[in-house]
């Protein structure tokens, strides 16, 4: 389990690469939605709760989850022997189609090319979305790129690349015996 405290937010997470359970309670409905996808997709059991200051906006509440989450993937990886460590999805959703690639290699990187069709979708606003997968890479420790190839509805922009980042690291998740990397370690 990771905690967060600061004067922002105030988050809880529990992660489990195995599956069980999801419940993501962050006070942005549309945000809730796509950190549900990500773990269903990515076959994980996910417990998060935030309390953030949306008086403010999203932004913290937002970016403090990407880093939560992050630290809790980092933890739950270890030194990430067992791993296939390398994973790729092109994801549809409806109209849009989006792309992700993934190595869980200690080197935190995120390249994020996403043109929204609109700025926010409902009361989110998606330039959150590069936020949210920036912190989430740093804090995980993993090279993430992800690109929008087209779309023309936001919310469906906005899910293909979540669901996209949730199966490419579903894929690289996968256990594989030893460690990949010619150095003997990542």
């Amino acid at each position: 389990m990771i905690t967060r405290k600061t004067k922002e937010t105030d988050i809880t997470a529990e992660l489990s690469l195995q599956g069980g359970e999801v419940n993501i309670t962050t006070g942005v409905g549309f945000f809730d939605h796509m950190l549900t996808a990500l773990a269903v997709h990515a076959g994980w059991g996910l417990t998060l709760t935030c309390v953030g200051d949306l008086e403010v906006d999203a932004h913290h509440t937002v970016e403090d989850c990407g880093i939560v989450l992050g630290q809790a993937l980092a933890e739950t990886l270890g030194d990430k022997t067992g791993i296939a460590r390398f994973g790729a999805a092109e994801i549809p959703m409806d109209e849009a189609l989006a792309a992700a690639t993934v190595d869980v290699s200690g080197r935190a990187l995120l390249v994020f090319n996403a043109a929204f069709s609109q700025s926010v979708t409902g009361e989110f606003e998606l330039c959150l979305c590069e936020e949210f997968f920036r912190a989430l890479a740093h804090n995980a420790g993993v090279t993430l790129h992800l690109n929008l190839r087209y779309g023309a509805n936001a919310h469906h922009e906005a899910e293909a690349i979540f669901k996209a980042a949730a199966h490419a690291l579903r894929k690289a998740l996968q256990p594989k015996a030893g460690v990949l990397s010619t150095k003997g370690t990542i």
